[in-house]
């Protein structure tokens, strides 16, 4: 049986579950930010635990297939050597796992913030969509909105 799972489990696949998975947390997100779902199972650690999961086991399966870890410090080195990790689908797939959980993050974040500062739900639809599509950029139209509701700037908030 595990090793059914391990080979339905192809790179393909897990990206299909992993982005079609992330979508329920963003949904709540974004249309029900105040809910007690949102608080105990959006920005809670659940949906990092299963993101985790996903990233431990495409890291396994590198490891089975003799992936060179090392050769992934080249990122550092020039832009033509990262454009030849993303020509690796392994490597490709740890980033968008990456991506996706920094950017899932990043909006719990804001809907925990807003509350503090007690911004309408429906404002929140604006830098929520833009995170989850363009993570930095939401998180700068939100820092934009947070500055009329809270008054202040803080750049160490």
């Amino acid at each position: 049986m595990i090793e059914q799972i391990y080979n339905y489990f192809t790179i393909e696949t897990l990206y299909y579950w992993v982005n079609i998975g992330i979508l329920p947390f963003w949904l709540i997100l974004i249309f029900f930010p105040k809910s007690h779902i949102s608080r105990y199972f959006v920005t809670s650690i659940f949906p990092f635990f299963i993101l985790t999961g996903a990233y431990v086991f495409m890291l396994y399966k590198s490891y089975l297939n003799s992936f060179d870890f090392m050769g992934n410090f080249n990122l550092y080195m020039g832009i033509n050597d990262l454009s030849e990790l993303f020509s690796n689908k392994i490597f490709l797939i740890l980033f968008w796992i990456h991506f996706i959980s920094i950017n899932l993050f990043t909006g719990g974040w804001i809907v925990k913030d807003s509350q503090k500062f007690i911004i309408n739900k429906f404002l929140l639809l604006i830098p929520l969509s833009i995170t989850y599509l363009i993570g930095p950029l939401g998180l700068f139209v939100y820092w934009i909105i947070k500055i009329f509701y809270a008054k202040n700037i803080s750049l160490y908030d």
